[in-house]
């Protein structure tokens, strides 16, 4: 049985218009009716609260949409299609946490670093080669003569 955009937003949780943004960003689908209202079948359910605890674990949508587009739309997924979903993030979440605890032990010789160049920084350009050799460029004070 399909259900209305007011019956799921209710029972997912969310607002109508947050309904349209995920179907506008392809990470749900709809049907329309005769009357030309959209239809959803009930396992977009669980296709929303996928996108909901993807989110919070930080997950963009483009990642979300990404995946679930691997994902068959006109039926629920098998257990194993959700596996493979949650196996490759579960690698994005790794390198994120990993990203992240560089972040946090190096953050504080960053902000003290004065580093004047951010096409140069190991934290917020971590892949450029400058950082390795050579120092970016460094805040100095020119001391001014008085006449």
């Amino acid at each position: 049985m399909d259900m209305s955009v007011g019956q799921v937003a209710k029972r997912a949780g969310i607002s109508v218009a947050t309904l349209h943004f995920y179907e506008q960003k392809g990470l749900i689908y709809s049907s329309r009716n005769a009357g030309n209202q959209r239809r959803y079948p009930r396992q977009i359910l669980r296709r929303i609260a996928v996108i909901k605890a993807a989110q919070n674990v930080g997950l963009t949508l483009q990642e979300i949409a990404d995946q679930l587009a691997y994902l068959p739309k006109h039926r629920a997924p098998k257990k194993d299609e959700w596996e493979t979903l949650a196996n490759h993030w579960q690698q994005q979440l790794t390198q994120k946490i990993q990203q992240l605890q560089t972040l946090q032990t190096q953050l504080g010789s960053c902000i003290n670093c004065g580093c004047l160049s951010l096409d140069s920084c190991a934290l917020y350009n971590p892949e450029d080669s400058k950082p390795v050799t050579q120092a970016g460029a460094k805040l100095s004070i020119i001391p001014t003569t008085s006449e």
